[in-house]
């Protein structure tokens, strides 16, 4: 294969920390969800909680992480050519704060909807929510001046920070006594702002002033990112937002929606490990595609997805067998069975494939490819769940495990495609690619 691809691409060096950072955020997540369970009182008080938890990120990394990814490309090519990224910036924060007003001004005219059909009632868990979603904005604009300048250390740190904050803020409500919902709502809303005040008060969001930059140079593929992003982070977080709306309004069911939630956490598990390993193998894989070296390209994504087939059987198989027993001792929910573990853990394998398969279309460049697979799973999962079972918990669990089969499916089809059609990334892809990541809980 050629060779005559990029001299220097901006790769990291500290993708290491960002595996890191991953990892502490996923501990973080699972000593939230126990610490703040016990200190409401009970999994039926915790339920708006939870309920709070994947809406927001449902909603945030759909919507700013292609904000992120366009910036980190942009600021990319002016550090290649020499260029200082500050007007870069400044339009992407002026576009991210316009997307952030549009959709708050969304939620605020559907809150009661949202409130009744949703939240049960619950005012501050939709006010939560709302300054959730927008305090993702300049922690996503933050992470894409980091990535894009390649400060990935200060980038884990934006990164690490939301879960370590979350949980001591958890850990601190807890001590003091604090048992309404309302703090620990707030909690995980605030959390994502005090990564981006550190990273600020080092100095490592400074940007040098540079030519004019025009809203071409800064949006190429942002609709495209856009739409598979929002769909990709809709379907990770399908599940239990589904469960909350389709049982009662009762206690017990409130308590059968929030085991639900921590099953999905527990299935989440290798998603999480895969990921963080992920972090730190895509830049090899990405060195490769983008000196045009893409038959070690292909033996490379083969190996990590033999990886990937392995993690995804021997979770699905360890949920299923050990499953019962470690979400009783972890989190207490003696009500979740081995099938619904074993279910969701497989539906976690076919999203693990999909996520990598997708990475790859976006670095050859199939940004459209990849919103086109998102969109496809997301049908599939409303029509499973619709057509598939009259139990709740059931008709749920298959529609995960359907709809991320049918996005594996898709890309495995557009990667072959961009493959035989001699697709060439290049730098602003391979960013893209790296900084695809929808899991941020």
């Amino acid at each position: 294969m050629s060779t005559t691809a990029t001299t220097r691409t901006p790769l990291p060096e500290g993708t290491l920390p960002v595996a890191g950072a991953l990892l502490i955020g996923g501990i973080a997540t699972y000593a939230f969800f126990k610490i703040g369970t016990w200190a409401v009182g009970g999994e039926d008080q915790f339920s708006s909680i939870s309920s709070l938890w994947f809406a927001t990120f449902a909603l945030a990394p759909g919507f700013f992480i292609p904000l992120e990814q366009e910036l980190g490309r942009a600021l990319a090519h002016r550090r290649a050519v020499g260029e200082g990224g500050q007007p870069v910036v400044a339009r992407v924060a002026r576009l991210g704060a316009i997307l952030a007003a549009i959709v708050v001004l969304a939620i605020l005219c559907l809150s009661p909807l949202i409130v009744t059909s949703y939240f049960d009632g619950d005012w501050v868990m939709l006010a939560a929510l709302v300054i959730g979603f927008a305090a993702y904005a300049p922690a996503h604009v933050a992470r894409g001046i980091c990535s894009g300048s390649g400060r990935f250390r200060s980038y884990a740190v934006i990164l690490g920070t939301d879960g370590v904050v979350r949980i001591l803020l958890c850990v601190a409500l807890a001590v003091v006594g604090v048992s309404a919902t309302g703090p620990y709502g707030f909690a995980v809303a605030l959390a994502p702002l005090v990564g981006v005040i550190v990273v600020y008060s080092r100095g490592n969001l400074r940007t040098a002033p540079g030519p004019e930059a025009t809203w071409k140079e800064v949006t190429p593929n942002l609709g495209w990112l856009l739409l598979g992003s929002v769909f990709g982070a809709a379907l990770l977080n399908a599940g239990p937002i589904a469960i909350t709306l389709l049982v009662g309004d009762n206690e017990a069911d409130k308590a059968l929606a929030t085991q639900f939630a921590y099953a999905v956490l527990l299935a989440r598990i290798p998603l999480f490990m895969f990921q963080a390993v992920q972090a730190a193998l895509l830049p090899r894989l990405s060195r490769l595609a983008a000196k045009g070296e893409l038959d070690e390209f292909q033996s490379g994504l083969k190996r990590l997805l033999l990886v990937v087939l392995g993690i995804g059987i021997v979770g699905t198989v360890g949920a299923l067998l050990l499953g019962p027993f470690v979400i009783d001792v972890v989190f207490g929910a003696d009500d979740i069975t081995g099938r619904t573990l074993a279910i969701l853990a497989l539906g976690s394998a076919f999203y693990m494939v999909a996520l990598a398969l997708a990475q790859a279309v976006i670095a050859l460049k199939g940004h459209e490819l990849v919103a086109v697979g998102w969109i496809l799973g997301v049908i599939a999962f409303l029509l499973a769940t619709w057509l598939s079972s009259d139990d709740v918990f059931r008709r749920v669990e298959i529609g995960l495990a359907v709809s991320s089969f049918a996005s594996m499916v898709t890309f495995a089809l557009c990667l072959q495609y961009k493959l035989s059609s001699g697709a060439v990334p290049d730098d602003g892809s391979v960013l893209e690619a790296i900084t695809d990541m929808p899991l941020e809980s």
